[in-house]
Order: C-alpha cells, then sequence, then structure tokens
C-alpha cells in the first residue's frame, strides 16, 4: 500500500458553496494558481452543470493549470457528466467525482428509490463517467450513516465499474473518530477488490471531528483527504488542509513514512489569499494559521519559549511561510528592495505586478513613513483583486462629517472614458459616500454586510472594508484597503460596481448569442 497521502483540495468547490458572494473567475484562478503552487495533488473546482459561470471557471482552471490534477463534481446523472467532462476536455490531468447517497434516510427520503436503483444509477454513472477519462472518482454520499452492509457492496461495484478513487464522506459530520476508522477499517477487510482503488474520505465538521475522522482513517488505511483551506464549507465546514498536512508532518512518529506532497511553506500565504478572496475571516485561535497560533501570552509559556522555543511551540512559524515582520522600508526605498523582500517572503515575479504594486507602497509609504512586510502583502493581495480593465475608477473623495451636522461627500468616478462627478448627503460619513457613488453610477445596491479590519498593528495600519452589496437578487464581494478607513469604504464600493459591470457584460454577450442562435432557426 502506498503511503503517499493525496491532497484533494475542494476549496473551489465545497468551500464556494458557503461563502456569501460567490468567487469571480478571474479569483477562482488565483486560488487554484495558489494551490498549484502549495502543492496540492488534485483540486476540485466546480459543479459545471450548476451554472454557466460554474462551467467557464473549471474550463479556465482546466486550461491553466499543469502540475495537480483538475477535477469537476457531478451528480450520477448522464447530464452532469457530460458538462463535466465538456470542461475538462482540455485538461493536462483530469478527473470526474461522481457522486450519488447510500445512506437510507437519503435513498428513501431525498431520492425517493430502493437500494438497488441507487447501486444501478452508480455504476451507471461510473461507466459514463469512463468515456471520458480514466481518472474517475466515486462518492458514496453520507457513507457515515450507510448501512456497511450496503456500503460495502456499493464500494465493490463502483470499483468493477472502473472507478479509481471511491470516497467514503461523513457528509453531515456525526461519526467520532474510532466509528469512522470502524468503517474503513471494514471496508478494507470485506471489499475484494478494494485495492485496486484508492480510498479517500471527505468529512465535514458538524462536531468539530472533520480533522479527527480524517487522520483516523488514514491510520487504518485511507489514502486521500479531501480538504479545504481554512477549512471552509457548508455548514461547520470541511476537514482544514493545513491541519491535516501539518499533522502528517508532525508526528512521524505515528505516521511513519507517511507523506503528502504539500510544501508547508505556502500555507500561511494561501491560506490569507483564501481568507481575503473569500472574506471569509481566520478565527484567532485557528490551529496552523489564526493570529494567535504562535503568541504566548503566560508568563510561564513566555520564559520557556525565550530559554527553547520547542517548550511550548511544536511547529515554528518559519515551518508554514510566516516570516518576521521587518521594519525596514520607506518612500526612499527602490524597486529592488521591494522585489527583494518579496522574495524573501516567497513571492515569486509572476505573483504580483511591480508596477502597481511599487505605485501602491509610494502612496502608502508617502502616508505611514515606514512600511512593514505585513503591509506589503495586503497591497499584493488588494492589487491582485483589480484589473487593469477595470471601468470604474475612483479619482476624488470628500467626505464631512460631525456632531450636530449633516454627513455629505463627494466623488469623481472615471467610467471607461467617461469622468462622473456627484454629492449626496447620508445618515454617516459612509452612507453619504455609497448614495454619492450611487447616484453617479445609476446603479442601485443594497448594502447586506459591512465589516472593517486592521491590516497590522499601530494607529497608522492600514484599514481594511470587506461588503457584500446585492443587486438584482445576487451578491457581490468588493475589498478596499487605505489608512482612511472612508476612502477604503469606497474602493470596496468601487470594487463591487465592476463585479457587477462584468456580469452584465457576460449577460449581454449570452443574450446577444442566444439572439444569433434564435435568428438562425428562424
Amino acid at each position: 500500500m502506498s503511503d503517499q497521502v493525496i491532497i484533494f483540495d475542494t476549496t473551489l468547490r465545497d468551500g464556494e458553496q458557503a461563502l456569501s458572494a460567490s468567487l469571480t473567475v478571474r479569483e477562482k484562478l488565483q486560488i487554484a494558481l495558489a494551490l498549484e503552487r502549495l502543492g496540492v495533488d488534485v483540486m476540485e473546482v466546480g459543479f459545471p452543470v450548476s451554472s454557466p459561470g460554474d462551467f467557464e471557471s473549471v474550463q479556465t482552471i482546466a486550461n491553466t493549470i499543469k502540475n495537480s490534477r483538475v477535477c469537476a463534481l457531478s451528480r450520477a446523472v448522464e447530464k452532469d457528466i457530460d458538462a463535466a467532462g465538456e470542461a475538462l476536455r482540455n485538461a493536462a490531468q483530469g478527473r470526474i467525482h461522481t457522486f450519488i447517497s447510500t445512506s437510507t434516510i437519503h435513498v428513501e427520503s431525498k431520492l425517493k428509490r430502493n437500494f438497488d436503483d441507487v447501486l444501478a444509477m452508480g455504476i451507471n454513472a461510473v461507466k459514463h463517467a469512463r468515456r471520458y477519462t480514466d481518472d474517475v472518482e466515486f462518492s458514496c454520499e453520507d457513507a457515515g450513516r450507510t448501512p456497511i452492509d450496503n456500503l460495502c457492496r456499493m464500494v465493490e461495484a463502483a470499483i468493477t465499474a472502473g472507478a479509481t478513487t471511491v470516497n467514503i464522506p461523513d457528509t453531515v459530520g456525526y461519526t467520532i473518530p474510532s466509528e469512522f476508522g470502524g468503517i474503513i477499517q471494514t471496508l478494507f477487510n470485506r471489499v475484494p477488490n478494494i485495492d485496486k482503488a484508492i480510498i479517500s474520505v471527505h468529512c465535514h465538521n458538524d462536531l468539530g471531528l472533520a480533522v479527527a475522522n480524517s487522520i483516523s482513517a488514514v491510520q487504518q488505511g485511507a489514502r486521500q483527504i479531501e480538504c479545504t483551506v481554512n477549512g471552509i464549507g457548508e455548514r461547520a465546514g470541511n476537514c482544514s488542509m493545513e491541519e491535516v498536512a501539518m499533522i502528517i508532518n508532525t508526528r512521524k512518529d505515528m505516521f511513519p513514512n507517511v507523506t503528502t506532497g504539500i510544501n508547508t511553506k505556502e500555507i500561511y500565504r494561501t491560506s490569507q489569499m483564501v481568507s481575503q478572496l473569500c472574506n471569509m475571516p481566520v478565527q484567532s485561535n485557528k490551529a496552523i494559521v489564526g493570529a494567535n497560533a504562535f503568541s504566548h501570552s503566560s508568563g510561564i509559556h513566555q520564559d520557556g519559549v525565550l530559554k527553547a522555543k520547542n517548550t511550548y511551540e511544536i511547529i515554528t512559524p518559519e515551518s508554514i511561510g510566516l516570516s518576521q515582520n521587518v521594519l525596514n522600508l520607506t518612500s526612499r526605498s527602490g524597486r529592488h528592495v521591494i522585489k527583494h523582500r518579496m522574495a524573501e517572503m516567497g513571492y515569486g515575479v509572476d505573483d504580483y505586478n511591480m508596477d502597481e504594486l511599487y505605485a501602491a507602497f509610494l502612496k502608502l509609504a508617502d502616508k505611514k513613513g515606514q512600511v512593514f512586510d505585513y503591509d506589503l502583502e495586503a497591497l499584493v493581495f488588494f492589487t491582485n483583486m483589480h484589473d487593469a480593465d477595470d471601468y470604474y475608477h475612483l479619482d476624488y473623495l470628500s467626505a464631512q462629517s460631525g456632531t450636530g451636522i449633516m454627513s455629505t461627500s463627494s466623488v469623481k468616478l472615471r467610467a471607461g472614458d467617461k469622468t462622473i462627478c456627484e454629492a449626496a448627503t447620508g445618515n454617516g460619513p459612509v452612507d453619504a459616500v455609497y448614495q454619492a457613488i450611487s447616484r453617479a453610477t445609476n446603479i442601485e445596491f443594497e448594502m447586506k454586510d459591512y465589516h472593517i479590519g486592521a491590516k497590522g498593528a499601530g494607529e497608522d495600519a492600514l484599514g481594511q472594508v470587506d461588503i457584500v452589496a446585492l443587486h438584482n437578487g445576487r451578491r457581490f464581494h468588493g475589498m478596499g484597503l487605505a489608512t482612511d478607513v472612508i476612502e477604503a469604504s469606497a474602493q470596496a464600493m468601487v470594487h463591487v460596481l465592476n463585479h457587477i459591470h462584468r456580469a452584465k457584460a457576460v449577460e449581454a454577450k449570452k443574450q446577444e448569442i442566444q439572439d444569433i442562435k434564435v435568428a438562425g432557426e428562424k
């Protein structure tokens, strides 16, 4: 049995399902490229049949990624499988992942069928998927609550039909480690052809046991873990990628010769990117990547760490790519210094646009005087979230507010080749700014979420504003970054407006294609 544990990342499929606003194709591609650098073996990047946007995302990523296997999800339905196969047509390495429920409650209540019907549907789905690729994964949804005899029958039948990976999900996070490990052990003991496939696990965190269940499964012979960056996902989330990777890396005494292909020094950077783009803050006490993961408050702990770090630190910040925040950059620092600092933090020249980064750096350095490494990283995330062809640009902003006076704001926006000036009043300076922007663009939106956070420490820390706005029934996420939170709020709204503009352009193009098709039929 191979001791390579395959890391199957589903951040862009299961993780993205749980977000307050969908990611754009460009944002999904950014994350996919980060996952490739991280060293994930397989990345599940979407559900192509679910929407044209998801199909485009899967297709774009499949056409770009070369070093990781790109996977698309489908139900055990031929049209789903056909869509997945088409989206993956040009993938360097592609996998179709098809699934059907197997637990009694799902079979009877959700599917309204009997188990023999479901067994036949699973077999047919695997055979149909094999028409597109030799790499087919089959999942027994809600396996954790499936009668073991039925589960053994389904696993054996799926492998016979041609599945090269069979996934055993704890879909609702119901099992405990000894129980889930026992399921995997039973499958290895009772399924005669189990050596013909990789056994995978996909554990949810409803009872906080997703990582423990996954690790228990590995101890019983499973050799693929399905997980997400920061553990994001449906309800309470999924098994956390960084946690299982660091458990296997750190506890070699418990996992002799067991390895993953994860480049652990990319963990922190990938975690931060996913958090930023997905608008999902990482809790401070989150294992491995939380802000407090390497903090020591107790005097006894601090004394021990000063004497020897491993008294209270079982992993080092450097092992996950978390560098020390060095204060060494001012407005007099040249491009070569910025490039050097970025390289020391693990960023390659293809990870950022030097012209945009340096311009943003100089603007920030003039305001703050000195710039930290974490400021540079924040600027990279911010500039990478914007396209050179953004339709809307904020050229000027003024806001006034105070006790006993009406808050007012004036803005100047560029919209393509036009310049628009507008002013408005509001319940506060941010509301006044948003009213002025709405007037200038004639775009109505409803604010669903507004959050301010600090990037770094001190009174001159960068303020990051994340918003979710509702427009025509669809949610859009925007982010702004500035030392002035009013300016950051305006930038976040302009970011949303550019998302809305692109969405309208896509819809117009689809309508044009449909009109041409209808005209041709006539």
